[in-house]
């Protein structure tokens, strides 16, 4: 294959590299909350929801404090090896969890993958966006998705693989994967060739801004628009029945339908990523044409996403039978999917490039804080009985952010160059 064909394929293949990172992403954080039954045999804390909300938790909480300074820091490094070094990290977490029986050191073990996981998203979506514009942005950010939900599909199969291997197993055979496949990325991922060309940020005079003072000066600019603070509210609020489902889904389908953990876990987390991937599609390709005609395409195709949430959330908190359970995990999937591939395209209409991992940093921040108290929320939930009803509950904010993102985001590009 000739250079130039390479050159005007690689931003797919770059789609392509990071599809499997995303997958493994997800997978290695996904399979903890299907094998608490396997682990706790052997991990006697793990036998109260409220002690496993908290190992759940404390991904998040940290995932959330380092997300925005990932964002900052993708904004002025190479981010082929940012992602590479992430990757290992994790994966090594993921080996080294397969060794350890004792619940503190398992806590640390979970902090310590919130730190390397938070530094893959805000640089990925960064780098894919700057490879692809405004005709395929939201398609190439969908696929991406995807290869998240394939990740929490897979991932929902611990509780299956441990049960019949040992959860010691599944963890140090995914570990192992994703050391092997960070070295794949070394030859194959690169950073696009213009980005440090506008990388630094100068003042109207030429002179050049960096250190603290350029982080302090990309958090002002982002912080001190309207709009911005709307994008932050619209991906914080589903964001709380987004990882309420990826955490408590399976609980919430074994309980609801009495069905065994082994089985509930693939159940779960095949229905929600199955519906996503038709979501984020279509989503995706909607956007990308809608925005053509529209500069709000994208935004009304966010909004008919979350919009699909309202009574999917109210489906699966209060149904019992297996269709309208399913029915709810594959409504919420589609809406999620749809909202999902349209984050940071809508933020790409707002934000410059050389503050859009920050940015995108700042907006996983409120999300992943949304989820780690919902998280907490519902392990207390489910102990008590409520998690149903406590699920139903969370439509609310997702038709808060509905109707303000409707209301106040205009943007007035599709695609919002350097200042």
């Amino acid at each position: 294959m000739n250079q130039s064909k390479v050159k005007s394929i690689y931003p797919w293949i770059v789609v392509g590299l990071l599809w499997v990172v995303a997958l493994l992403n997800y997978m290695d954080r996904q399979m903890l909350s299907t094998m608490k039954v396997s682990m706790m045999i052997d991990i006697k804390e793990l036998e109260t929801a409220e002690n496993f909300g908290r190992l759940m938790a404390v991904f998040l909480w940290i995932y959330g404090f380092m997300s925005p300074v990932a964002g900052l820091i993708a904004d002025r490094v190479n981010r082929k090896w940012l992602i590479v070094g992430s990757l290992a990290v994790w994966s090594g977490v993921t080996l080294s969890m397969g060794y350890s029986t004792n619940f503190h050191v398992l806590y640390i073990l979970r902090a310590i993958m919130g730190i390397s996981e938070a530094l893959y998203i805000p640089a990925a979506l960064a780098l894919i966006a700057d490879y692809h514009k405004e005709g395929t942005r939201s398609l190439a950010i969908g696929i991406h998705m995807t290869g998240l939900y394939f990740g929490q599909a897979i991932g929902g199969f611990g509780a299956t693989v441990a049960h019949e291997f040992s959860w010691q197993t599944t963890f140090h055979s995914f570990g192992l994967i994703g050391i092997a496949y960070s070295i794949v990325l070394i030859f194959f991922l690169r950073e696009k060739k213009d980005r440090f060309a506008s990388k630094q940020i100068e003042t109207s005079g030429g002179i050049k801004i960096r250190g603290f003072k350029s982080i302090t000066q990309s958090l002002g600019m982002l912080l001190g628009t309207i709009s911005f603070w709307v994008i932050l509210f619209y991906f914080a609020a589903p964001s709380f029945p987004g990882w309420a489902t990826k955490n408590w889904l399976p609980t919430l389908f074994s309980e609801s339908l009495g069905m065994d953990m082994s089985k509930a876990g693939p159940l779960a987390t095949i229905t929600i990523a199955a519906s996503s991937f038709i979501g984020v599609i279509f989503g995706g390709i909607l956007a990308d044409r809608w925005i053509m005609k529209n500069l709000r395409g994208r935004i009304y195709t966010g909004a008919i996403g979350l919009s699909l949430l309202i009574p999917s959330l109210i489906l699966l908190g209060f149904g019992h039978g297996l269709i309208g359970i399913l029915g709810g995990g594959v409504l919420f999937g589609i809406g999620f999917g749809m909202f999902d591939a349209n984050n940071m395209p809508i933020l790409c209409q707002f934000v410059s490039p050389r503050h859009r991992a920050a940015g995108y940093g700042l907006m996983n921040l409120t999300g992943v804080f949304a989820g780690a108290f919902v998280t907490e929320l519902l392990g207390k939930s489910t102990d008590s009985g409520h998690l149903g009803r406590d699920m139903a509950l969370l439509a609310i904010p997702v038709a808060l952010a509905v109707v303000l993102q409707l209301l106040v985001l205009k943007p007035k590009v599709a695609n919002k160059e350097e200042d």
